[in-house]
């Protein structure tokens, strides 16, 4: 070997040292940040000419572990969504024993009820009657508005969701074009790819999906589902928010907006295309959980009223009233929120309170000692029966028990879904980072390239010695 080739070589094993430094240094530097990948030098020997170059520098990802765990995240995401949603429902309706419940509302009713039939002449009990009366179907109006609300909050988290979604979208788009542009023109791309990666992991949690190899490192997108989101372009997710999602509004009505992929609709429900992620959550908040306790609301007041209407002959409004009004059984999407007690026995709203012994359509007060409507309303409270055919037979307070058990089962199952979830997300994590970076066996690296970088210096300072030698002679 000549004094020249041998100096190339030396040349070469400096440079290269001094990239793996630099190599190792962002590795160690970059051990926590989220998204990072390590990095490891390529070196190549140079046959003709001696020495090493360098072929590029290496991201190591475990696409699989990786595809798993956004799997994983997007599975938690979705479980914590449903689990915040039954909570804030169960803090609607309350819980048995808590005095402010429901149910509580309607128990306190029935004892009033039983005090002031007892003591009918007593006004100051039936003033009780009527103020406990009140609080129900005002505790019902308050659920089914809190009810929409959260429909609504639902909703406006779709419409945040969506938009994020198609953003993170185009960002995968754009630095797939960046990628592909810097291989292109011999460049690095691993802190491109460790940017995308990061976007791809927000989107994860949004939408299940998987990630496929393009050629010249872009990468096409597909949900779990089926959905194509992104191949060379990003798809357009479609959504209308809805300023208020009222009790009556429902994806089946088309009176509150779906989903759309590339101006096509999609179903937003078990087994859709986008299934399984936050944003399929929020769908099922708003057209299932928060529906049904819609529902469950306006079938409980349905029954108050049904019970109390019996009483009192039409066409005169009876006790409880939808909206001052007798019941339309056509419309009862709502009715929670419509219900009130009728102004003829409120003295407040030109009333009077001896028509809670007597009855709402009654004109003069008769015997203060008698109180025929009082007793029956007593006994219509309490009477079991089945307001649809296969509906379970049950008194009001049992009613009202129900649609709290079904919201109080629903909040359990989304809790555990989001403890399971929650740790095969983390022990994937653990996993992910086990293969990250290694601060241990990268400063062993880095004492390894120290000696090379010694000797290839030694070994330029020896050929310098042997230049100057020749020189002298």
């Amino acid at each position: 070997m000549s004094i020249s080739a041998a100096l190339n070589s030396a040349l070469s094993g400096l440079s290269a040292s001094s990239r793996q430094t630099d190599v190792i240094a962002g590795n160690l530097a970059n051990a926590l940040t989220p998204g990072f990948a390590p990095r490891e030098l390529g070196l190549q020997a140079q046959g003709g000419r001696g020495g090493v170059a360098v072929t590029g520098i290496a991201r190591h990802v475990d696409p699989v572990l990786l595809g798993d765990r956004r799997l994983a995240d997007s599975a938690l995401a979705g479980a914590q969504t449903r689990a915040g949603f039954a909570a804030s429902v169960e803090r609607v309706l309350g819980l048995p024993g808590e005095g402010d419940s429901l149910v509580d509302r309607i128990t306190a009713v029935e004892a009033v009820i039983a005090g002031a039939t007892a003591r009918p002449e007593d006004d100051i009990r039936l003033a009780t009657v009527l103020r406990d009366l009140t609080a129900l179907g005002a505790a019902l109006n308050t659920a089914s508005s809190q009810i929409e609300t959260l429909r609504s909050r639902a909703d406006t988290d779709i419409a945040t969701a969506v938009e994020r979604l198609n953003t993170g979208l185009g960002q995968v788009a754009e630095l797939n074009t960046r990628i592909v542009a810097a291989r292109s023109a011999g460049h690095e791309t691993a802190a491109l790819e460790d940017q995308r990666q990061q976007v791809i992991d927000g989107i994860a949690e949004l939408v299940p999906l998987r990630q496929l190899e393009r050629p010249r490192g872009a990468v096409a997108l597909v949900s779990t589902g089926g959905a194509l989101l992104l191949d060379g372009r990003a798809a357009k997710i479609g959504f209308e928010a809805m300023p208020l999602v009222a009790a009556h509004m429902t994806l089946d009505n088309g009176l509150v907006s779906g989903l759309e992929i590339e101006g096509q609709p999609v179903r937003t429900g078990a087994g859709g295309p986008l299934d399984g992620g936050r944003l399929a959550a929020l769908f099922d908040n708003r057209d299932g959980l928060g529906h049904a306790a819609q529902r469950g609301l306006d079938a409980l007041a349905r029954d108050v009223i049904e019970r109390v209407e019996a009483l009192t002959p039409p066409p005169s409004p009876a006790l409880f009233t939808d909206a001052g009004a007798r019941l339309d059984p056509a419309g009862e999407a709502g009715l929670a929120g419509r219900l009130a007690i009728n102004p003829a026995v409120d003295p407040a709203q030109g009333g009077a309170l001896f028509r809670l012994r007597s009855g709402p359509d009654a004109a003069i007060p008769g015997t203060p000692a008698d109180a025929p409507f009082l007793a029956a309303l007593g006994a219509a409270f309490a009477e079991i029966n089945a307001p649809a055919p296969g509906e379970a037979r049950r008194d009001l307070s049992g009613r009202a028990a129900d649609l709290s058990s079904r919201i109080a089962q629903a909040r359990l199952a989304a809790e555990s879904a989001v403890s399971f979830a929650a740790g095969q997300a983390g022990e994937l994590r653990e996993l992910e980072l086990r293969g990250g970076v290694d601060s241990d066996a990268e400063l062993q690296r880095l004492l390894l390239v120290e000696q090379a970088f010694a000797a290839n210096a030694r070994m330029i300072q020896t050929l310098d010695d042997m230049m100057q030698t020749l020189l002298r002679i």
